[in-house]
């Protein structure tokens, strides 16, 4: 049974991995912007970059959902 569904199992851990990630590094971001006291547009402009990183993740991979099962 665990056969069938390797693709989901590793789909579902692949995803996991990469919110981990993104994750980490949002904490590590945040904790170098503590330390070195980036003024506060820099520090939006940062935080903007990650967060469209992690909404062009997301839209890929829902792209990707779609595509599939349409095709």
């Amino acid at each position: 049974m665990l056969q069938q569904y390797t693709d989901q199992i590793e789909t579902i851990g692949l995803y996991g991995f990469y919110t981990l990630l993104f994750l980490l590094m949002g904490l590590s971001i945040s904790e170098i912007l503590k330390r070195s006291n980036v003024p506060k547009f820099g520090q939006y402009i940062v935080w903007a970059v990650l967060l469209l990183g992690c909404v062009g993740f997301i839209f890929k991979g829902l792209v990707e959902v779609i595509w599939t099962s349409i095709y």
